[in-house]
């Protein structure tokens, strides 16, 4: 049941950190950057068992930090979810073809998930016309009972209209996260009523050409590098 009385939840919880963040906005990227650098993160209850795909490794040419190109592309979860018209939407079948980028996270988070979707929204918006058509940006919340069809559709408009938001059963959501390296705790309600809950730390890329995410990238890349890389993924090329 949708919690409507539950108050705005100052923590969140990153997949495979257990970090709860209090804190604005500048503090929690520093937290961020605690929480990732890894293609795959979990935890035994409800982690990822894909500690078998391993990240190209090469040595950075400057401090920004970038994308990661994997080794052994992830294929397409299976997710099969509702999208925030109500409808069925399945996540293989609705982006095949399209160069996709996919996010967990949750609406009620106060600075990793709006962040990392801002981010991603000022680089779509420079793109050409016909590429930010072909471009599919998709956020599977990890918070399916209080992230409605209508909340999540609210809030993602306020990032682009065009973004795909998708809810559904948790279970059914934190297999696909699974499916991809990411460990994804179930929300908890705490004594004093806040709500805990997990998001991603890794926006992974799928490519048109094989429908496979053959790039990483963790909750502290920044928008420019999102603008360098988004006209060579719609295009089918690794940044």
């Amino acid at each position: 049941m949708h919690r409507t009385a539950r108050r705005h939840p100052r923590r969140s919880r990153p997949a495979g950190s257990l970090h709860r963040s209090r804190r604005a906005l500048g503090l929690a990227l520093a937290g961020a950057l605690l929480a990732t650098g890894t293609a795959a993160c979990g935890s035994a209850d409800g982690g990822g068992s894909g500690s078998d795909r391993s990240p190209a490794t090469a040595a950075p040419t400057d401090s920004v930090k970038r994308g990661t190109v994997l080794t052994n592309p992830f294929d397409k979860p299976e997710l099969v979810l509702t999208d925030t018209g109500g409808e069925t939407y399945d996540l293989v079948e609705e982006t095949r073809g399209h160069p996709t980028l996919v996010y967990f996270g949750y609406t009620h988070c106060p600075d990793v998930c709006p962040l990392t979707m801002s981010n991603i929204a000022v680089a779509k918006s420079k793109l050409p016309k016909a590429d930010q058509e072909k471009l599919r940006v998709v956020f599977v919340t990890s918070d399916p009972e209080r992230d409605t069809p209508e909340s999540l559709g609210t809030w993602l408009r306020a990032q682009d209209p065009d973004f795909i938001g998708l809810t559904g059963d948790f279970d059914t959501i934190q297999a696909g996260a699974r499916d991809l390296g990411i460990g994804l705790a179930p929300p908890e309600v705490e004594e004093d009523g806040d709500v805990v809950s997990s998001h991603g730390t890794q926006v992974l890329a799928f490519l048109p050409k094989d429908d496979k995410a053959h790039v990483l990238y963790t909750s502290d890349v920044p928008v420019e590098v999102y603008e360098q890389d988004l006209p060579k993924l719609v295009k089918g090329e690794l940044p």
